[in-house]
């Protein structure tokens, strides 16, 4: 199967009605994303043909649960997840990705140049020091820390009503645990990532 017979058949299983320019920009990103790990090691999974489950499908699983929301924080994008892959599925959806490596954030800028992605920013900056002029209804992460330092650290970069949605591996119970008083774990969803045989969860988190 190529890596474009995986991505469609993963969107179709995930119910995601992308166009062929859509797709287009998956795959441009994935590209990209192969071949600038070579130098900037922006992920651990080096082989392209596994990035189309890992990365890819495993990030757009966030995009149903999207719905109703404007503007979206990626925390610690590194390299793009996923923001990147989200702001393509909702071209409608306000994106800025965070990220205080400058190698990473270099790398973001390019791939938001090539792909054309209007609705998405890019920002070098630790989280506890950005201070946008509009905050946020949705902040996400998949990589970026525990519950409850993300919930610790970005408070004030969550709208009124807004929430968290972070994506993470196993059933995180000792992370939900540890979240501070000053918030709600609203819910614990599973998530079905086409072609990846591995648990993953979306946290919603709301504050008080």
């Amino acid at each position: 199967m190529t890596h474009t017979e995986e991505l469609k058949q993963g969107l179709a299983e995930l119910k995601l009605g992308l166009s062929d320019a859509q797709v287009a920009q998956l795959e441009g990103y994935l590209a990209l994303l192969a071949k600038w790990n070579h130098t900037y090691n922006l992920t651990a999974v080096r082989e392209e043909a596994r990035m189309v489950s890992h990365h890819l499908l495993d990030s757009l699983t966030l995009v149903p649960h999207l719905a109703g929301f404007k503007r979206l924080l990626d925390v610690g994008s590194g390299g793009g997840m996923p923001g990147i892959p989200a702001a393509i599925a909702r071209p409608d959806l306000q994106v800025v990705l965070l990220d205080s490596n400058h190698k990473k954030t270099t790398f973001l800028r390019q791939a938001v140049i090539e792909l054309g992605l209007a609705n998405v920013e890019v920002i070098t900056s630790r989280v506890e020091a950005y201070q946008p002029e509009q905050k946020f209804d949705v902040i996400t992460s998949r990589a970026f820390s525990e519950l409850a330092e993300f919930v610790r650290l970005t408070p004030h970069l969550l709208a009124q009503d807004g929430q968290w949605l972070a994506m993470k591996g196993v059933y995180p119970y000792e992370e939900i645990a540890q979240l501070p008083e000053s918030v709600i774990m609203a819910e614990v969803l599973p998530l079905m990532v086409p072609g990846l045989d591995a648990e993953r969860h979306l946290v919603r988190v709301v504050a008080r």
